[in-house]
């Protein structure tokens, strides 16, 4: 008797589809619906009225402009609401106010904007190619601001390339205390496309200090400083103008003499 073959399991019926990414699916239907009236919500709560700028706080540095005059001037260029304001274009906008070096910009909940400003300090005029002066910091930086705002009548006069005015600025202060033996001080100072550094003096005398370093220009006017009353005394003559970027000695014109120290003799001119 044949023997009969195991009848195999029946067979699962299919379903249509799989329930559990049925599920899935529903699920992510729902949350995407909800977020999307939550940024529909958002949107609209935005463009309420009560989230139009109402009032921008100024503080920091305030003695060039008063608060009502940086407000004035800053918001034309402000465009949005709390929500839509860009920081950044706001900085920008607060930092175009003359004699404002930085500003840091903040929101306030739910309708105002805090701003702390730095204001730039003088430390020095810029003369330019065009004849309008500018000013310089004391950082160095080159701004445009009315130079006629300023109180101090005693600021520098600097010019140089592009770019210089941080250097300018800083020999400035390093060879102002070594002119002072001469009671004069530096009115000017000025560095060519080359390099070479000129300097002015109160009284009207030029000093062609030359190129190099800061330390080695520094001790090369010392060295011309120490001497330059030795022969100012054998002549008894002002100080017209000295040339220093002789390779031993200097050469200097006195009112009505010429002299070059490194030879040691002088001539009438």
């Amino acid at each position: 008797m044949a023997r009969r073959k195991p009848t195999p399991p029946p067979r699962a019926i299919g379903v249509p589809g799989d329930v559990r990414l049925m599920n899935a699916t529903a699920a992510l239907l729902a949350a995407l619906g909800v977020l999307a009236l939550g940024v529909v919500a958002a949107l609209w709560m935005a463009r309420q009225p009560v989230f139009a700028l109402r009032a921008i706080r100024v503080e920091g540095d305030v003695a060039r402009n008063s608060a009502a005059t940086i407000r004035a001037a800053a918001m034309p260029r402000l465009a949005g609401n709390f929500f839509s304001l860009d920081l950044k274009s706001a900085r920008e906008a607060f930092e175009s106010v003359p004699w404002v070096r930085h500003a840091v910009v903040q929101r306030i909940w739910p309708n105002r904007l805090a701003v702390r400003l730095e204001e730039h300090r003088a430390a020095a005029l810029w003369a330019t190619e065009e004849g309008e002066d500018k000013l310089v910091n004391s950082f160095g930086e080159v701004f445009d601001a009315n130079p006629g705002d300023v109180e101090d009548d005693e600021l520098p006069m600097l010019s140089g390339p592009e770019g210089s005015s941080a250097r300018l600025l800083g020999l400035y202060k390093r060879l102002q205390p070594v002119v002072a033996p001469l009671q004069m001080g530096i009115a000017e100072l000025d560095m060519s496309g080359r390099g070479s550094v000129s300097a002015e003096l109160e009284g009207g005398a030029v000093i062609e200090i030359g190129r190099g370093s800061d330390d080695e220009l520094v001790a090369r006017l010392q060295r011309f400083v120490a001497t330059l009353p030795q022969v100012i005394a054998q002549h008894q003559r002002p100080l017209v103008h000295a040339d220093l970027r002789h390779n031993e000695g200097y050469a200097v014109r006195l009112k009505g003499v010429t002299t070059g120290a490194a030879a040691g003799g002088a001539g009438r001119k």
